[in-house]
């Protein structure tokens, strides 16, 4: 008998893939966040995505797909009127990627744009979806944002709108806007709503956002759809999703997140 046994062979992975998130760039000088706390590096932001998209490119097992997890472009464009110009910059910059892009939308995206002009932008990446299991049942200007694709078979990957309840980006005409605005100010008595001071749930803040019963039904048909076909599932959006499932077979990406972020339900 051997005493000394070889350690078995490292197992290859089955595929990869990329993940960034608050790229946040602006044609602006540094800065600081909305509490003055971090420091923001709007214009560098770009270089570093530009970095990015190399590495992956000539990375010896190129990942399969890259996840970009939410605010692409800061909000500042928006006070200097140049949320198009930065966001084409940042897609440009994408489009060198010898992979697929999957897109989800932050606050600082919907501080730029509506959804109606999301859906219509290089940031909505739904056509990736699979056609096969669950699929939302209205279109993302109106309903949510949300999609499941399989890169392998046994893995699932589910794309949630975390800003689904939310006043950001919502017709203030429509049932959903209403619906958050109640939301928040039953739960968050400040004059400004932005300011999570003396709150029990910090989460309830405008900047904030969460999921609609009808999302969240979505997502439970895609979760036993996924159960019933014996696959993994990946969940991600441009916050912290993990409260919303906790089984052994889900995995959430980002997986934490400040008590002020955490999503609504």
């Amino acid at each position: 008998r051997d005493r000394n046994p070889r350690p078995p062979a490292p197992r290859r992975p089955r595929f990869s893939f990329g993940v960034i998130a608050d790229i946040q760039y602006a044609d602006l000088e540094d800065g600081r966040d909305f509490l003055g706390t971090r420091r923001r590096y709007y214009r560098p932001s770009l270089g570093l995505l530009r970095g990015a998209v190399a590495g992956w490119n000539a990375a010896p097992r190129p990942p399969r797909f890259v996840l970009q997890l939410g605010d692409a472009v800061d909000g500042l464009n928006a006070r200097r009127r140049a949320s198009g110009p930065a966001l084409a910059r940042v897609l440009a910059e994408f489009g060198r990627l010898r992979a697929p892009v999957h897109h989800a939308w932050g606050n600082h995206d919907l501080y730029n744009f509506s959804r109606a002009e999301l859906a219509r932008s290089g940031l909505n990446s739904g056509r990736l979806g699979d056609p096969a299991g669950p699929r939302p049942p209205a279109a993302p200007a109106d309903g949510y944002y949300a999609y499941h694709f399989a890169p392998l078979p046994g893995f699932r990957f589910v794309l949630l709108d975390a800003y689904d309840l939310s006043v950001l980006g919502r017709d203030p005409a429509s049932p959903r806007y209403r619906e958050a605005l109640r939301l928040l100010r039953e739960k968050n008595p400040n004059a400004d709503l932005n300011s999570p001071r003396g709150l029990p749930e910090p989460q309830f803040v405008q900047f904030n956002g969460g999921f609609s019963r009808d999302q969240l039904a979505w997502f439970d048909d895609v979760l036993t759809f996924s159960d019933s076909n014996g696959e993994k599932v990946v969940v991600a959006g441009s916050a912290a999703t993990r409260q919303l499932c906790d089984c052994g077979q889900v995995t959430s990406l980002p997986w934490a997140s400040v008590p002020s972020s955490v999503k609504w339900r």
